[in-house]
């Protein structure tokens, strides 16, 4: 079976440094960190972490109230970034066959805010009385790609891939199977995640929250330093149109990028703690799938998240595959970790990156922890080509995902 090419063609987002993709390279050009003291955490009895990486919610109110009823704060986020990424690609769903277009929005989980909400009106009486309609559709699973596919008309495939922090790269790499099947023509992908206390909550019992930097929240994200002390929660969207290449070329689409490899597997291990050997297993075989060596690669942009032993985990792995040839560096200084939508925000960065051909540093990366030695870690900008570049996204549950996108000679 003859498998068709899978090219990016339009990208948007919202992130902690903004509303779309220019004011989120503005702020990693600029070395900026999104991390702020959050005072309204404060009210959670045994919330140690008092910090996060908030986007902006702005202009919400374009989308009409009959469509806007049914999102939460993740799945606006989402519509904004899809409308983002079809601009950038001069494509309308409209223009489209019906069913061509298909699309696929990862998260954690449905919206926290709402669910919170919910419960907070309904338990002091056990009233139902008191839920809506709308709140059930606001956190279902599934509410992103959901709302998204109804705002815009979408009638392919809607998938809503839910793997926690490998959902948006998971995402696209769904969307990169379903257009060289085949089955799609183009697809919208990425994921999303909103911030709530609770999620922070989360990683903060696990001890995986960052607890030491309340008072200097900008420093508190520090991906394979020697003074992290763990990840620190944001939110936002990040969306992008992966397109059958014929169908591009045909329509004269600006190319980012062909999705060359993608891989995702899990470790068996461990529920909480990540694994070196099912990362290099991750990488190793998207590098087999896009018959790539590892002198191949020009860049790798690691999940990192500033945890003490996933960015140990990562560091070695990336060792043993690449020892210290490959420049290597992590956004999360910069935004924080947007969980869900992260593997799809940095891909956008790690795009924008090989198109003007520098590397971003990892912020806050003053004193190399030695367990995360002997790699090539950015720490200035670097100003150098990208042929090939990995992208590592890793999740609770022993999940790995690695995509490889290849310089297209097409418009990059």
């Amino acid at each position: 079976m003859k498998l068709n090419r899978a090219v990016i063609t339009g990208i948007g987002c919202v992130s902690p440094l903004g509303r779309d993709v220019p004011a989120l390279i503005d702020g990693l050009t600029a070395g900026r960190s999104a991390a702020r003291y959050m005072a309204a955490f404060e009210q959670y009895t045994g919330l140690r972490s008092l910090i996060a990486a908030p986007a902006e919610l702005v202009d919400e109110k374009l989308i009409p109230r009959k469509d806007r009823r049914s999102m939460s704060r993740m799945s606006i986020f989402s519509v904004q970034a899809a409308e983002q990424a079809l601009a950038d690609a001069c494509l309308a769903p409209a223009d489209m066959v019906p069913g061509d277009i298909g699309c696929v929005i990862g998260s954690t989980i449905g919206s926290m805010n709402t669910m919170a909400e919910t419960f907070d009106a309904m338990l002091p009486e056990y009233d139902l009385n008191q839920m809506t309609s709308m709140q059930f559709f606001q956190v279902i699973s599934h509410t992103a790609v959901m709302n998204v596919a109804q705002y815009l008309g979408i009638t392919g495939a809607v998938l809503a891939p839910s793997a926690a922090c490998a959902s948006g790269l998971q995402a696209v790499g769904i969307a990169y199977d379903l257009v060289r099947l085949g089955r799609q023509k183009a697809v919208l992908c990425g994921g999303t995640e909103e911030l709530h206390p609770t999620v922070t909550g989360s990683f903060d019992v696990l001890y995986a929250a960052s607890t030491g930097y309340n008072d200097n929240p900008a420093k508190a994200s520090r991906p394979f330093d020697r003074d992290r002390d763990g990840l620190v929660c944001g939110d936002g969207s990040g969306i992008l149109l992966v397109e059958e290449y014929e169908h591009a070329k045909a329509r004269n689409a600006r190319i980012y990028a062909e999705i060359a490899g993608f891989e995702t597997c899990g470790s068996g291990e461990h529920i909480s703690q990540s694994s070196r050997g099912a990362m290099i297993q991750c990488m190793g075989r998207a590098l087999q799938q896009a018959g790539l060596q590892t002198d191949d690669i020009d860049y790798i942009n690691a999940h990192a998240t500033s945890t003490v032993h996933g960015d140990k985990e990562e560091a070695a792995a990336i060792r043993d595959i690449f020892a210290d040839t490959v420049p290597v560096s992590s956004m999360k200084g910069n935004i924080g970790h947007t969980l869900g939508a992260s593997g799809a925000i940095e891909l956008i960065i790690s795009l924008v990156m090989m198109k003007q051909s520098a590397i971003f540093p990892t912020l806050n990366l003053e004193h190399i922890d030695p367990e995360c030695g002997a790699i090539d870690h950015v720490v200035e900008t670097r100003e150098q080509p990208i042929r090939n570049f990995l992208k590592n996204a890793f999740a609770f549950g022993g999940i790995n995902t690695t995509l490889i996108c290849s310089r297209s000679g097409d418009g990059v």
